[in-house]
């Protein structure tokens, strides 16, 4: 969908000055939201304990399973 987006702000540009403004616009983080801070990208703060990983590797694990005995497979 950003293609498509992308495409069509870039036939309505006049100049690239302007495409370049409105990629950066399209790009640009919601207002709001912290900036980027950690090597990867993700907000230290959304990063997970070893603790609450193990945790929901086991909560996604049992469902998995639950989902496959539905299935039947």
């Amino acid at each position: 969908m950003l293609n498509a987006a992308e495409a069509a702000m870039d036939a309505a540009a006049q100049d690239d000055t302007e495409r370049a403004r409105s990629r950066a616009e399209l790009y640009a983080p919601p207002k709001g939201v912290p900036a980027r801070s950690g090597p990867s990208g993700r907000p230290r703060a959304a990063a997970l304990d070893l603790g609450e990983a193990r945790a929901l590797m086991a909560s996604m694990a049992a469902e998995d399973a639950g989902l496959a005995g539905r299935r039947g497979g």
